[in-house]
């Protein structure tokens, strides 16, 4: 039995992180690649939820009404979450008539991006955050795939350019590996998860977001539900700051765990293969064995223990176990920065399974999370 569980412990995780990528590697060639032709004119809504952002929302209008996208007239619409700062006063001094400033009380993101939407002129609304910036072109790419009737939805490539001393050093490889996820999955037909910091979706596949649901999963699993195709495209770029701090990188895992398995609960439907095929799979892979990896470290170790003494591979598989949670907890107290990058990212993911556990009991015991600060993620 000890055995059995070892091995489950350890290949369930493996599978999550690495061998589900790696097949949809090899399986990627197989699949027909869908090449949209021109592109339509089209009317967009770029929608801004935001809630005390004064420090950002300046630029982030300007970097919008800069983004010069040929075939499309743009609206944007800045929804204001009970903002108690000057974010909707230095908001509403743009004297463009493309720009609509919502002044909503405080309800939570679901609800203002759903008062948002009600708003949207254009036939494909785009989401996005106020503390990003676009990169040239960033638009243009965004829409390219809609000019295919069978794709519903598109995400954006959310990057760290320049990384902290901290944990961020791990959370810019990890963008990279979602970048990489992404690109296989959208090979597949089967991309199932989306930045809020860049995604568009039709407007007609538009469903109102429950509260408590993760607002980018549920939208980016709207054109699913109609039948339709998410596509990731690389090249729409949008760039972010990592978080250095463990214990925001912590908060910040634990939210986003506990809101997606709530999401994933709101959208079970989706998980059954023989209705929703590869994408069922990709979701249940990617969405929740991920989510459940976490919590089996525990009983790996004490499975690897018990089987210390019958074979030479258990020994090095404990020494290997026993080193990395070392190293994880030297770069976790290093806060000085003196040691290499790989302290680090051992500790980034350290926090990030530890948070991630602690959201699946917190889900578990009913918890949620219902106000959203930005301030949480910075």
């Amino acid at each position: 039995m000890a055995e059995f569980i070892f091995w489950l412990c350890l290949l369930l995780p493996f599978y999550a992180w690495l061998g589900y990528p790696l097949l949809l590697t090899v399986a990627g060639p197989f699949f027909a690649q869908h090449k949209p032709g021109p592109l339509p004119a089209l009317q967009v809504s770029v929608v801004v939820a935001a809630h005390n952002e004064e420090r950002h929302i300046e630029d982030k209008l300007r970097n919008l009404l800069a983004q010069d996208a040929h075939l499309c007239t743009m609206q944007i619409i800045i929804a204001s979450d009970g903002s108690s700062d000057r974010t909707v006063e230095l908001a509403r001094r743009f004297d463009d008539p493309r720009i609509l400033v919502l002044d909503l009380p405080r309800q939570g993101k679901n609800s203002v991006l759903n008062a948002a939407v009600e708003h949207c002129t254009g036939d494909i609304v785009v989401f996005t955050d106020a503390d990003v910036h676009w990169l040239d072109g960033t638009l243009q790419a965004l829409l390219a795939p809609f000019a295919d009737p069978d794709v519903g939805g598109t995400v954006g490539n959310m990057i760290i350019p320049v990384a902290g001393k901290g944990l961020s050093v791990g959370e810019s490889l990890y963008r990279h590996y979602e970048a990489w996820l992404r690109r296989v999955e959208t090979r597949t037909g089967c991309t199932v998860s989306a930045d809020g910091a860049l995604q568009a979706l039709r407007r007609e596949l538009y469903q109102p977001i429950p509260a408590r649901v993760n607002d980018d999963f549920y939208i980016n699993t709207c054109a699913p539900v109609a039948g339709k195709r998410v596509v990731y495209v690389d090249q729409a770029k949008v760039l972010d700051h990592g978080v250095d701090e463990a214990e925001r990188q912590f908060s910040r895992r634990q939210r986003v765990t506990v809101g997606g398995l709530i999401s994933l609960a709101a959208r079970r439907e989706l998980l059954n293969p023989l209705r929703h095929g590869l994408y069922a799979i990709a979701l249940i892979s990617h969405k929740v064995i991920r989510r459940l990896a976490p919590v089996l470290l525990l009983p790996l170790l004490l499975a690897n223990l018990w089987l210390l003494n019958d074979h030479g591979f258990y020994r090095l598989s404990l020494a290997a176990q026993l080193l990395g949670y070392a190293i994880a907890v030297a770069g976790l107290l290093d806060v000085h920065h003196r040691l290499p990058k790989p302290f680090r990212l051992a500790a980034f993911v350290l926090v990030t399974l530890a948070g991630m556990s602690v959201g699946l009991w917190q889900f578990l015991r009913g918890h949620s999370y219902n106000q959203w600060n930005p301030d949480q993620t910075r």
